[in-house]
């Protein structure tokens, strides 16, 4: 069989295809035989096709050698497509010649095994039908969101992965030894992406984020992809506006695009599509007292766990803004609402998750207003400016998609999307990587606040 004669499974399933000669190759993703017919499920990038071999037809050698391979061997087919309803997707190949490519070995992963087990094995459980649809919504986010920040003239920037501080506050940092002094892996870009937003306006980076987090919960992640941003010459409704458009087109993107992933992995592309702007915002007080009614011991200037935030959006059909929190809860440069209670202008948008905030800080108000663990460099940087991180995230059992974003006088925001690696480097401890103290925590874990 010549390469140039081999066609994509998903050619089997177009309307002209039944009856024709067809040429495939793929993996075995199961097999089974009964009565001198074998039934392989064959996979290929584009799709799953049924492959039918009858014995009279194949020869005594080729179904004995058929009949061997493994879950996950490789074989070619050569055959005609034929209607069948009991096949996935009413199709099959009735097979009139099957080569062996690799036979295989027997195939370790079962459904009962523990997860430590498959974090062992994760070159192999990669290749699952969930995982393989996992990334491919993922891919699909990432270019979805950079054909996003083109639409809005927000220009790609690469900031360094090695960084020679660690981050202005939020997690533990992994510190490395580099030449002698200590280095960190990145947390995130914020401080480039700030100094990049004046000549620029707008600017976003996609990189790489490490977080030493020993918390063993989807919110913790060791290691994942991070898209933050910075928005110049914007307020605050023009910073709400932004985080609207940009969830709005990902999910009807992504509904349009990957309906098929999105049902294998057990979500539903209409509710995806159905995410309209405006959304509904909710201020910090009006949170708190929603949440007493149902139930909760939570009192003004607590800040909201993943209860609260799930008790206030399990009933509502749309993302909501939290608005207007104390500013105990927040860094020291986010700008002051005017108001009886102090509080800060900040947003969290649930879900998809996301916080921000605004802030504005004149040489004076910097001076009086700099914390001691504030970075020298941190003022000088900073342009008066608004922050939000976004979170629209897609979760299996071991990837999470998710963004955040931030904006006012200026604006930023950040999507990140995580690996399985969490507290383990493949089975592995992490060699001459260590973890180094972080500075104090100022937004809610995982998604920083600008």
């Amino acid at each position: 069989m010549s390469p140039a004669a081999f066609s994509a499974i998903e050619r089997a399933f177009r309307p002209e295809a039944i009856g024709a000669p067809i040429t495939v190759r793929g993996w075995v993703l199961g097999s089974r035989s009964s009565g001198g017919i074998l039934f392989i499920t064959l996979r290929d990038r584009t799709g799953v096709v049924q492959v039918t071999g009858r014995k009279d037809a194949l020869g005594e050698v080729l179904f004995a050698a058929a009949e061997h391979v493994q879950n996950e061997g490789a074989i070619a087919v050569e055959g005609t497509v034929a209607e069948d309803r009991r096949a996935p997707g009413g199709r099959e190949i009735r097979a009139s010649r099957i080569v062996v490519v690799d036979a295989g070995e027997p195939y370790p992963i079962f459904q009962e095994q523990t997860e430590e087990f498959r974090l062992d094995k994760r070159h192999l459980v990669i290749r699952s039908q969930d995982h393989v649809a996992t990334f491919r919504v993922k891919a699909e986010l990432l270019r979805t969101f950079r054909e996003f920040m083109d639409r809005e003239s927000v220009l790609e920037v690469t900031p360094p992965i090695l960084s020679g501080n660690a981050a202005e506050g939020g997690a533990e940092a992994f510190e490395i030894d580099y030449f002698g002094r200590p280095g960190y892996l990145s947390q995130t870009a914020q401080l480039y992406l700030e100094a990049l937003l004046v000549p620029n306006e707008r600017v976003y980076a996609l990189t790489p984020s490490f977080r030493a987090e020993k918390m063993r919960t989807p919110r913790h992640l060791t290691e994942y992809l991070h898209l933050e941003g910075e928005l110049a010459w914007t307020d605050l409704d023009g910073l709400l506006s932004f985080i609207e458009r940009m969830i709005e087109y990902v999910c009807r993107a992504i509904a349009e695009r990957r309906p098929t992933e999105l049902r294998q992995l057990g979500r539903t592309p209409e509710d995806l599509a159905a995410v309209r702007a405006p959304f509904e915002r909710v201020p910090y007080a009006a949170a708190i007292e929603e949440l007493q009614k149902k139930g909760f011991t939570i009192e003004w200037g607590a800040d909201f766990g993943t209860a609260e935030e799930r008790a206030l959006t399990i009933e509502r059909t749309v993302p909501i803004f939290l608005t207007r929190f104390p500013r105990e809860l927040k860094a020291f440069y986010m700008l002051r609402t005017p108001a009886t209670r102090a509080r800060w202008k900040r947003r969290t948008c649930l879900p998809p998750r996301a916080t921000g905030r605004l802030s504005a800080l004149p040489a004076a108000r910097r001076a009086s207003r700099t914390c001691s663990s504030a970075s020298p460099s941190s003022a000088s940087i900073r342009p008066p400016t608004t922050g939000i991180s976004t979170c629209d995230a897609m979760e299996t059992s071991n990837t999470r998609a998710s963004a955040s974003a931030s904006s006012a006088c200026c604006a930023g925001w950040c999507v990140g999307s995580t690996s399985a690696t969490r507290r383990r480097f493949h089975g592995r401890r992490a060699g001459t990587l260590r973890s180094g103290p972080g500075r104090p925590e100022t937004a809610k874990v995982q998604e920083r606040s600008q």
